[in-house]
């Protein structure tokens, strides 16, 4: 069993060093909304329902990786619609669903907080149910963010711009049932390419969608992509919300100790099928996609290594 562990773990190993220069991560799943010059936060026009649609219809396999690229991991969004420091919130579906929501970055939307008050909105599908997973009691769900506490500052619940404002905390536009691994771990990794660069004094346009199946009320995943005005960041990729150990019935949000259900971590990040036929055209400066890719390969790098240790 141990000799087993260790040629998957090299394997593992082998797949996130070939990441890091495979030019096969470019046969991503296409987006062309990318026409779309609308600033509206809502999804739901040309491609982008198309591809929200394609999206929803797919199944996360045990083992496969933590997020799928869509449209080459290009983002489609326009990055001078960028005005100034908003964030358009769109409104609950008739399911009391999240939807989509865009935000408009600056440095001056970064914040923390010595202490945050008590969530209490309770989104569709939530159930704050602990489940034993190894032995040990843990709760596999979080309230989660579309656009992060800490990239919210400075702006009201409504997305407004005003100074002295918290992060968005308990806004029911704003917060879907969302895994703890997804939460914590994957969609972290895209959260630090925008802080980042809000840090550095750049700008950018940043949308959280949350995919839905149907009526189902627990996200199957959520769909992120951003854009910097002068290019640095683009990224476009489906965060699958799952948690290693756990299978949920996305109907109810429901979930149970299911040892099959594995998560590859962040390092094998790999295509979708196309979700539509055409691409847009991208300044030559939008290379972020490999930035990306290198912090993914590095979180993998520490996941197999974990699982080495606990292997010896």
């Amino acid at each position: 069993m141990k000799r087993w562990r260790l040629g998957t773990i090299v394997s593992i190993l082998g797949l996130a060093l070939l990441l890091g220069g495979c030019s096969s991560l470019d046969q991503l799943a296409s987006d062309s909304s990318s026409s779309d010059s609308s600033t509206s936060s809502k999804a739901t026009s040309g491609n982008v329902k198309g591809t929200y649609a394609s999206l929803a219809k797919q199944t996360y396999k045990s083992g496969g990786a933590a997020a799928i690229k869509v449209n080459s991991g290009k983002s489609t969004l326009k990055a001078s619609l960028w005005k100034h420091s908003k964030i358009d919130y769109g409104d609950l579906d008739s399911l009391n669903r999240t939807t989509t929501d865009t935000a408009y970055l600056s440095k001056a939307n970064l914040g923390r907080s010595a202490g945050r008050t008590a969530q209490t909105w309770s989104p569709t599908g939530w159930h704050n149910q602990a489940i034993k997973v190894n032995g040990k009691r843990v709760y596999p769900q979080n309230r989660g963010h579309l656009i992060a506490y800490t990239l919210s500052f400075n702006l009201t619940n409504t997305g407004v711009y005003k100074a002295g404002e918290d992060g968005s905390l308990d806004n029911p536009k704003n917060l879907a049932t969302q895994t703890a691994y997804s939460n914590q771990q994957t969609m972290q990794i895209y959260e630090n390419q925008v802080r980042t660069a809000l840090e550095q004094g750049k700008k950018v346009i940043y949308r959280v969608t949350t995919v839905f199946r149907g009526n189902e009320l627990m996200p199957r995943g959520y769909w992120s992509q951003a854009i910097s005005t002068d290019g640095s960041v683009n990224f476009n990729v489906y965060i699958w919300n799952v948690e290693p150990g756990v299978s949920f019935d996305y109907a109810t949000g429901r979930g149970k100790a299911d040892a099959s259900m594995q998560v590859a971590g962040a390092d094998k990040v790999t295509s979708s099928n196309n979700t539509a036929t055409s691409s847009g055209s991208y300044s030559s400066k939008t290379t972020t996609s490999k930035q990306v890719e290198k912090e993914l390969v590095k979180y993998g790098y520490k996941y197999a290594k974990k699982a080495l240790n606990k292997a010896n």
